[in-house]
């Protein structure tokens, strides 16, 4: 950019200066245009310096090198230009001569005068000599300066996903690549270089119009940006434009004024970085102040930074972090405006209009006739009727040429033969093709027809000889392989149609895919078809007595021509043969066209214009037709202009990508004339680029005989043909016109004049006056047709005999599109004719032309806004340097996102771009569209080469793009997200309301009908039961009681991996075995000591735990370390054994080398290991006497657990509570001697160790242990251990739960086989201390079910470190209830039934019944008052098996004393409860107890611990993980937590590195809409990353450590913005 500063973007005309612009030589301009076109080239050689040129910027470059030696570099450009202008530009003192160029230029664009003589001097038709492409790219240039200053987290990517997996990524894409439409060249535009209107119709839109004109050429900007050849635009200081600018004082109050636009400043969204206004201040300041953001540079570890929390953090992710902070907290969007929110209803904010919004001021339109269809006698009556008047008369007349790979001509169709060969196709298809003596076709039947694009001439027979059977020709693309995009519904048009014979070439049916018995393969989605070669050989010669049938054009349907929605499906629109010929007609008037001209087609001849150029019209006239295949394009782009010249062709019907594609082409062609060309048809006039292909053309081929005035664009569309086409010079019709729009104005439907913000103009040109014969005007696009103002844009509408007549088979799409009334304001038909949709955005300017700015493909409505995906796609290419991405594959489209829709920007990435390069190239762009369309980019995109979805002829299949990115099957290679720039409309953070007083609370519910919530279990007390071991105050009392009085009765039984039984013990056994524990340690130890307890789940660790009790000591259990994972598993005994003081380890000999082994002293320092005594041979000996403990309340055992959120905590249990616990238990399970309970749990804390220890002792029941770890090995283990043993009560963990679904789903039939029976289960309860797992326990039932499982055996229990056992089933009372709830009320604290299935409905399952002697009840966690049921608040306990209080709580010491004895603030503040920390609500449900009281159930919805407090609301990590989880099939697992205010997602990936980037979108997605939350991180993760404890709970805490300091080895880490 450094050779052009600014080029003022409204400009009529782009000289160097207004005073000379005349007196430039032809000369001069002209090598001017083609040092332009040289650089433009020399740069797409160039590698290492990005370039801003003409060419490359504004068109999507055909990846194909033409060859030449280009080579200039910017320099040698910046001097060649400065000598050629020297001459002429008049020197400014004082400034650097190198600097002078640039500005004088940029001071004179500027200066052209809105009256200037210089203006009117322009001929009226002439164009614009000059072409520059620069503007958008210039526009994009000086939105870009603005963001200079930021800086965004790059994302971080494992080195393996870096290497393309695919062999063909590494290819250069296809050149098809290089899109249809594409060709995109696009939008030089926004420029206005044109000759002004000068026309008198339309009065009301004239005054705007006019304002265009004369504003163009003042109105242009001085960007200041400038750009060095490293293509770093930088923010120039305002003296320096000053000092170049002061020639011009206006353009200095320009410069001015832009340099203030650059600090502009929305006022500050709400904070999502939860920073308190005060430090928002530094942020708030204009941009160009430098920003402490950090650089990417100190990414090491070494730099020690804070958090926005204050939090110092060494860490490359936290930096990361920071960045993304820094980002956020720059005001982006306006605040939410302030409206009421109920607490229950999280309400969207809906987008409010703008109150200064611009709206349309014009008169209503009126509807718009175009010149009579003039009715000459010569017209034949049909078009078969035309084919048999030149067949006959005409016959050596040549109809059309078909051209190889070479460009020679291979064959010429002349028009005998076009009619005897479609005779004898027409008289095989009627009389030569049978099933059982049936004619296979009847008149009127739709056949394919599927021709390769370079086959014309079969085409052309096939297409008039389904014409004379009175068939219906479908014509389809040939599909090359199983999977084509969009392909199956291409199968569902024809299968709705009816087709059942497919046409085709001999060569094309060779090349098809075919099915093992050498037949054709059928299309998946296709139906059943015979494929009918049309070739010679297969026809027959009709006899001499048959002729086919020709007739006048009727409304019966002629043909049908496919097209593909914006959603993807495909639709027939009918086309009937009166219709066809009325088009033919007008075309016929509108062109000129005359009998035995000669025409060019670049085109499809299968659909749209060259379908109706080149078969249809020009068979009506007799013209011959040269058709240029795509693959000939492909190979030599300048084809279609060499066969112009040697055919001197009339007329040429080209696409604006076939004019760009000449023009990188044309410089080794001197020798070619285009002076023969009376019409050079723009098929695609009607794209808002297309203007600039054109300009650009004319600029080079004018010297080669190209008339300005043979351009001719046209707009069409499938459903109405042809609508509007700029006539041909000779018709005495007004000059063209151009019009400069505000993009702003644009995106409310407005039509203005680009006024204050200079970089968002679109420059558009007319596509000439309505057809022949037809009406046209333009109607709003959404609801009642309304017709539209003056200057307001709406969909353009049709009415004329030459439209298409409906969708096949689809009558109410078909009333909507081809059967609309247009209707006034006041609601009266404007006539009572039908209009067609033409599905184009547009307008009617001065003199009756017609302009489009736009399709309904690719209309995009954000925010009540309306944009063009092109105009975003000529913006994205407008960024450079575009050597990170291929031209023609950007795809852009919308997908609805949280009730709005969302922008997603796809394209392809060179193999060569590095990550940083492509990231910057990323943000560049998103900065580019924010600025220009004033909408922000949901998510950015970029897939390996040669990935998307090709369209039929090159060009991207958008459809399928959108497709493939919402299942999750794109594959990037990079992905940007932005969802916190662009998701304005989520719900107002809630403010927590003013405490209401904890009395009137009270009153309130009981005003309110609600009852306090608590509940309690059943009262011990009162049960009077023979429980022998009551008596006991100690429970190894009771085990020395039962070694004498029953000393044979089994207790325990051990089973191993194999099911059998690995060792048991009885009363007496374990009593012995034990006492020989005790002996070995009172010589050792002092009453009172700890000991820790390092065994395998077995019979030791109950013996040893037994011994202790016998000694005096306080026994602490710990699970052994993992001998494969010492360096994570030690560190935690060591830190048990450390913190709970123990002076002793008792262990197995195999442990205890563990602990002291060379592994061990890599993990921890093994010297301080306190005694460690194997207990494996110990000598038989009695110990001298028993401890017996003074009082109940002594400490009998510690339980060690590591919490959810990673907290060591150690719980005190006394004698008593030992005690307790184990007779709640014994009573709720109906635990006898004579009963069997099966147990797989892990044996070390909680509710698992008081089964495994506790209560066999206590109620003297036999338990069959099987140790979880062995299920790894034979995951049946446990189940068949339950029906071997028929037992009636069995206890599990949800990690064996899972265990068991995973590993047996598919093998119930083969358990059957082994006669595995659970039906003597009565119940099943999974041991937790969560919310019940109701996806987990619903499938184990479901699965299991078979083996005879009954459905209401599984619940679950509830416990936690304060009171391990709250609920247990347990073998009475009524089935587990299961509720839905409202997850938004939830989120409030609420609690809100709904119905199953109901939007936001959460199921919840009941946690178990209390057990008795327990009390529960709600309380508030801030106000430690009672809650009403309709409340979610803490759950605080009371009961005598609570435990005594915290040993000590590793991580945290402080912590919360008030956890076991605290009381409520009012209401019955006697009790003493301790809180759980867990929430959950009561309900009062309409089951009776056994008691016959009504039932209350308590439901636990999850850990305040692990609750994140996000925008003012309570949300529940369980939830967003379940709603992602649900997102992408290759999600195995998921864990989320918050990083100062950041939600961060960590996904596990089951599947190829691949697809890791696909989730980044997905996830974001799902939270958005379910949860109304924006992810801040998203990290995707290998399998078994995300740490889950021994009762298969998530360690989120560690796991966000782990990411914090960067010790994941993430696949992918995707900063969302």
């Amino acid at each position: 950019m450094a050779e052009r500063t600014s080029t003022g973007l409204l400009t009529m005309m782009l000289e160097p200066t207004p005073a000379v612009a005349m007196t430039l030589p032809a000369e001069v301009r002209e090598k001017l245009a083609e040092l332009e076109l040289e650089l433009s080239e020399g740069r797409r050689k160039e590698t290492k310096e990005p370039t801003s040129c003409a060419y490359r910027q504004a068109f999507y470059t055909m990846e194909q090198e033409v060859p030449g030696n280009w080579d200039i570099t910017q320099k040698g450009y910046e001097k060649k230009r400065g000598k050629l202008l020297a001459p002429y530009i008049p020197q400014i003192q004082g400034v650097d001569p190198s600097l002078q160029i640039d500005n004088r230029i940029q001071a004179s664009s500027q200066a052209v005068l809105p009256g200037s003589k210089h203006n009117k001097s322009r001929a009226a038709n002439t164009r614009d000599e000059r072409f520059r492409s620069d503007l958008h790219t210039e526009a994009v240039q000086a939105a870009l300066a603005k963001y200079k200053e930021r800086k965004m987290p790059m994302p971080s990517k494992r080195r393996s996903v870096l290497v393309q997996s695919s062999v063909e990524a590494c290819t250069p894409p296809d050149t098809s690549s290089a899109s249809e439409d594409e060709g995109s060249l696009r939008r030089q535009g926004r420029l206005a270089t044109s000759t002004p209107y000068q026309g008198h119709g339309h009065p009301a839109v004239e005054h705007w119009f006019n304002r265009v004109i004369q504003g163009s050429s003042t109105s242009s900007s001085a960007s200041s940006t400038s750009s060095h050849p490293g293509g770093r635009s930088v923010t120039t200081t305002n003296t320096t434009v000053h000092a170049a600018l002061n020639a011009n004082a206006a353009a200095t109050a320009l410069a001015d004024l832009m340099a203030h636009t650059q600090l502009d400043n929305h006022s500050a969204p709400p904070d999502v970085t939860g920073l308190s206004e005060r430090s928002l201040i530094h942020a708030e300041r204009p941009q160009v102040a430098s920003v402490r953001g950090v650089s990417r540079g100190c990414n090491h570890h070494t730099s020690v930074m804070e958090t926005a929390d204050g939090v110092p953090v060494n860490s490359r992710v936290s930096s990361k972090i920071q960045q993304l902070l820094n980002t956020l907290k720059r005001p982006k969007r306006p605040p939410l405006r302030e409206f009421f929110v109920d607490d229950f209803e999280e309400l969207l904010d809906v987008q409010q209009p703008d109150p200064n919004q611009p709206k349309p001021e014009g008169q209503q339109m009126s509807p718009l006739e175009g010149e009579l269809l003039g009715v000459a006698n010569k017209w034949p009556p049909s078009l078969p009727a035309a084919l048999q008047r030149w067949g006959t008369t005409h016959p050596k007349s040549p109809c059309l040429t078909g051209l190889d790979n070479a460009g020679k001509p291979v064959y010429t169709l002349t028009y005998g033969k076009l009619w005897t060969r479609s005779q004898k196709l027409a008289y095989t298809l009627l009389n030569k093709l049978s099933t059982r003596n049936e004619p296979l076709l009847m008149p009127g039947d739709r056949v394919a027809l599927v021709f390769p694009n370079n086959d014309p001439v079969m085409f052309m027979v096939a297409f008039y000889g389904c014409l004379l059977a009175e068939l219906v020709p479908v014509p389809i693309e040939v599909p090359l392989t199983r999977k084509d995009a969009g392909s199956q519904q291409i199968g569902f048009l024809l299968g709705s149609c009816g087709v059942t014979l497919a046409l085709t070439t001999d060569a094309c049916q060779k090349g098809l895919p075919k099915a093992q018995t050498g037949e054709v393969a059928t299309f998946k989605g296709w139906p059943r078809l015979l494929w009918f070669v049309t070739d010679g050989k297969h026809v027959v010669k009709p006899p001499k007595e048959w002729h086919p049938p020709v007739r006048e054009a009727s409304n019966d349907i002629a043909y049908i021509e496919y097209k593909t929605s914006k959603e993807g499906s495909t639709m027939g629109i009918t086309v009937s043969h009166s219709a066809m010929l009325a088009h033919c007609h007008a075309l016929t008037q509108a062109c000129g066209y005359t009998e035995a001209e000669t025409i060019t087609n670049v085109l499809d001849f299968k659909r749209e214009a060259g379908l109706w150029h080149g078969v249809l019209t020009s068979v009506m006239n007799r013209m011959h037709v040269i058709s240029i295949p795509y693959s000939l394009m492909k190979v030599n782009p300048l084809s279609w202009i060499q066969k112009v010249h040697t055919y001197k062709a009339r007329v040429a019907v080209v696409k604006s990508r076939d004019m760009h594609w000449s023009l990188l082409a044309q410089r080794d062609q001197r020798d070619i004339s285009l002076s023969s060309l009376r019409m050079l048809i723009v098929a695609d006039g009607a794209n808002p680029w297309s203007i600039s292909s054109c300009d650009a053309f004319l600029n080079v081929f004018q010297a080669r005989g190209l008339r300005p005035e043979v351009i001719c664009p046209c707009a069409s569309s499938s459903e109405a043909m042809t609508v509007a086409i700029r006539r041909p010079p000779e018709m005495g019709v007004p000059p063209p016109g151009k019009a400069v729009l505000s993009m702003g104005g644009l995106s409310h439907s407005v039509i203005r004049v680009d006024t204050e913000e200079k970089l968002s103009v679109l420059t558009v040109q007319d596509v000439g006056q309505v057809m022949p014969g037809a009406v046209v005007c333009v109607v709003r696009v959404e609801g009642t047709p309304y017709l539209c103002q003056t200057d307001e844009v709406g969909e353009i509408c049709v009415s004329s005999g030459s439209t298409g007549v409906a969708y096949y088979g689809l009558p109410g799409m078909t009333k909507n599109i081809f059967e609309t009334i247009p209707v006034t304001s006041s609601g009266i038909p404007i006539s009572d004719r039908h209009f067609t949709r033409t599905s184009l955005l547009g307008f009617v300017g001065p003199d009756s032309l017609v302009f489009i700015v736009g399709k309904m493909e690719g209309l995009m409505v954000v925010s009540g806004r309306r944009h063009n995906a092109d105009d975003v796609v000529a913006t994205a290419l407008a960024v450079e340097p575009m050597k990170f991405v291929y031209r023609g594959r950007i795809a852009v489209f919308s997908v609805s996102v949280l009730h709005d829709e969302r922008i997603v920007v796809v394209a392809e990435q060179r193999p060569d771009a590095s990550e940083e390069d492509s990231f910057q190239w990323m943000s560049r762009v998103l900065q580019a569209i924010d600025s220009i369309h004033q909408v922000g980019v949901y998510c950015l995109a970029l897939v390996p080469a040669n990935t998307l979805p090709k369209a039929p002829l090159g060009g991207i299949h958008i459809s399928e793009t959108k497709q493939r990115f919402l299942e999750g099957a794109l594959h990037p290679c990079n992905v940007l997200m932005c969802p916190h720039t662009c998701v304005t409309n989520l719900p107002k953070p809630r403010q927590k309301q003013p405490e209401v007083g904890p009395a009137s609370m009270i009153v309130g519910n009981l005003v309110a009908g609600k009852r306090i919530a608590q509940a309690c279990g059943r009262d011990v007390g009162q049960l009077e039961d023979n429980d022998q071991a009551r008596k006991f105050l100690y429970i190894q009392d009771v085990l020395q009681w039962r070694a004498q009085a029953t000393p044979d009765h089994p207790l325990f039984l051990v089973l191993n991996a194999k099911g059998t039984v690995a060792s048991t013990a009885s009363c007496l056994q374990l009593h012995k075995r034990a006492e020989r524990v005790a002996a070995a340690l009172m010589g050792r130890l002092n009453t009172g000591d700890h000991v820790a307890l390092v065994y395998p789940p077995g019979i030791d660790l109950i013996a040893t735990f037994y011994g202790c009790l016998y000694a005096g000591c306080v026994p602490v259990t710990v699970r052994p370390p993992h001998p494969q994972n010492l360096a994570t598993t030690l560190p935690t005994v060591k830190m048990i054994v450390e913190v709970s003081k123990s002076v002793c380890i008792l262990t197995t000999q195999a442990i205890m080398k563990l602990l002291k082994s060379k592994e061990a002293a890599a993990a921890v320092d093994i010297k301080s290991w306190p005694m460690v005594l194997d207990t494996d041979d110990l000598p038989r000996k009695k110990s001298p006497q028993m401890y017996k403990p003074p009082t109940p309340e002594m400490l009998a055992y510690l339980d060690f657990s590591v919490s959810t959120t990673g907290i060591l905590a150690g719980v005190k249990m006394s004698h008593a509570a030992t005690s307790a616990l184990c007779r709640s238990i014994k009573l709720q399970c109906e635990l006898y001697p004579s009963r069997q309970i099966a147990i797989c749990l892990d044996p070390y804390c909680g509710l698992g160790f008081a089964l495994w220890c506790l209560c066999s002792v206590y109620s003297g029941h036999q338990s069959i242990l099987v140790p979880p770890l062995e299920l790894e090995s034979n995951a049946s283990l446990w189940l068949a251990a339950v029906s071997q043993y028929k037992v009636r009560v069995t206890f599990c963990s949800y990690s064996v739960m899972e265990m068991c679904t995973k590993g047996l789903g598919s093998q119930t039939e083969a358990l059957r086989l082994r006669n595995v029976n659970l039906s003597c289960v009565r119940t099943c309860m999974v041991v937790a201390e969560e919310r019940p797992r109701i996806a987990l326990t619903q499938s184990f039932s479901k699965i299991f079910k078979d083996l005879g499982l009954s459905p209401r055996a599984v619940s679950t229990t509830f416990g936690c470190r304060v009171n391990v056992a709250i609920c247990l089933q347990g073998t009475a009372g009524p089935d587990p209830t299961t509720v839905y709830v409202d997850m938004r009320a939830l989120r409030h604290d609420r609690v809100r039934l709904v119905e199953r299935g109901s939007p936001h409905s959460l199921p919840l399952m009941e946690s178990g019944k209390i057990l008795p002697g327990v009390k529960v009840i709600i309380a508030n966690t801030e106000t430690k008052g009672p809650l009403g049921d309709s409340h979610l608040g803490e759950v605080w306990v009371s009961s005598p098996h609570n435990a005594t209080g915290y040993y000590t709580v590793y991580g945290e010491e402080a912590l919360h004393a008030d956890h076991f004895n605290t009381k409520l603030s009012f209401g019955d503040t006697q009790t003493v409860w301790a809180r759980t920390g867990y929430l959950g609500f009561l309900r009062r449900t309409e089951l009776t107890d056994a008691s016959g009281e009504r039932h209350d159930a308590l439901y636990v919805v999850g850990s305040l611990d692990e609750t994140l407090e996000l925008r003012g609301m309570r949300y529940h990590p369980i939830d967003i993980e379940t709603s992602v989880i649900r997102s992408h099939k290759s999600i195995a697992e998921c864990a989320v937590f918050t990083w100062t205010n950041l939600l961060v997602v960590v996904v596990e990936l089951e599947g190829s590195e691949q697809e890791a980037l696909d989730l980044v979108a997905l996830v974001t997605n799902v939270v958005l809409e379910e949860h109304y939350l924006i992810v801040g991180v998203v990290v995707v993760v290998d399998p078994g990353v995300i740490p889950i404890n021994s009762r298969g709970e998530k360690q989120r805490m560690h796991l966000r450590d782990g990411f914090l300091a960067d010790q994941l080895d993430p696949i992918y880490v995707a900063y969302n913005m």
